[in-house]
């Protein structure tokens, strides 16, 4: 019997990779636009570095760049960056297709809804409320609330632990084989490749189930409780 469904934030939920990128071409364009006399290519270039050193949730990126560029941070060329960046995130932050229809309807049949993100503590939550969706989950586990990552079995534990539901009573919904599902079915929840939002080409997945759309976890959920009957 599924009593509950658990699932990734970033590319299972919201398209993060396409939303970054956005917002990070309007920072720089904007930076140039107040300024800054660096072509769009050399400045992407350290942009991407310093996320590949740092992390793609690293909140300084645009520091980092006009120091090493230029040896000092002018806030003018700083903030219009930073104002550029946050206007497209905003812009570009939308959930897939069907993700509010998806997650109502299992919230309907009675599931208790989770989410478990590497993402740090705020900016997880900042993208839930972003999408409005900061009310329809019964739990939300972040790096910061265990301090490890996917696939250690803390933050699924963590998770289903908030909601009081045994791992083999639960499906984990991710994007990424090597951390979402492997972690998940290291506990023993069932599983689902987000194929929809891998930005890996992942080939063939070890997952139980493969979904195209998010809407198609409904009818698998339904297909699950009626084999538990």
């Amino acid at each position: 019997m599924i009593d509950a469904v658990v699932f990734d934030l970033d590319n299972t939920l919201v398209d993060f990779m396409l939303m970054k990128r956005k917002a990070v071409d309007a920072g720089i364009r904007a930076m140039i636009d107040a300024g800054l006399s660096t072509s769009f290519d050399d400045i992407d270039m350290v942009v991407s570095r310093i996320y590949k050193e740092q992390g793609i949730e690293y909140q300084r990126v645009f520091n980092h760049v006009l120091k090493e560029l230029t040896d000092e941070v002018d806030h003018k060329i700083l903030a219009a960056g930073i104002v550029g960046y946050r206007k497209a995130r905003e812009a570009m932050l939308v959930p897939y297709p069907h993700v509010h229809r998806t997650l109502f309807t299992l919230a309907r049949m009675g599931l208790k809804l989770g989410v478990v993100s590497d993402a740090p503590k705020l900016e997880a939550w900042l993208r839930l409320c972003s999408l409005n969706l900061h009310h329809i989950f019964d739990a939300v586990v972040t790096f910061e609330d265990t301090g490890e990552r996917k696939p250690s079995p803390t933050p699924f534990q963590r998770v289903l632990s908030l909601m009081g539901v045994h791992p083999s009573h639960a499906i984990m919904v991710g994007d990424w084989e090597e951390r979402d599902i492997l972690g998940a079915r290291n506990i023993g929840m069932y599983t689902a490749f987000a194929r929809y939002g891998d930005t890996f080409n992942t080939g063939e997945s070890t997952a139980d189930y493969d979904l195209a759309n998010i809407s198609d976890l409904v009818g698998i959920i339904r297909e699950l409780r009626r084999g538990a009957v």
